[in-house]
């Protein structure tokens, strides 16, 4: 199992839905529980985005391995988001295939 990276912003509306979207694949428990994700934020670990830097442009980004699973963009809605933060976990629970 790989760890995902998710670089967020304290406040954001997208990396509140991505939030409630992890909460609830580990409530469905199995792999999902399981999937390790590394919480960056964005504007107080500065240094710790920097390996990212010019990769992604909005927040909440996913990546695994350094390779950007997932960037938010504006106007998506919870569905959405929670789509693409699955196959985040998805892609993380079977170590990156797809």
């Amino acid at each position: 199992m790989k760890t995902l990276t998710m670089i967020e912003m304290q406040g954001c509306p997208y990396c509140a839905n991505a939030h409630r979207a992890i909460d609830a694949l580990r409530a469905e428990g199995g792999a999902y529980a399981a999937v390790p994700v590394d919480f960056v934020d964005e504007n107080r670990e500065t240094e710790r985005t920097q390996p990212f830097a010019g990769k992604y442009y909005y927040v909440p980004s996913i990546f695994m391995d350094g390779e950007k699973l997932y960037e938010a963009q504006p106007g998506q809605d919870y569905d959405k988001i929670y789509a693409e933060v699955k196959r985040a976990f998805d892609a993380a629970g079977t170590d990156g295939t797809r």
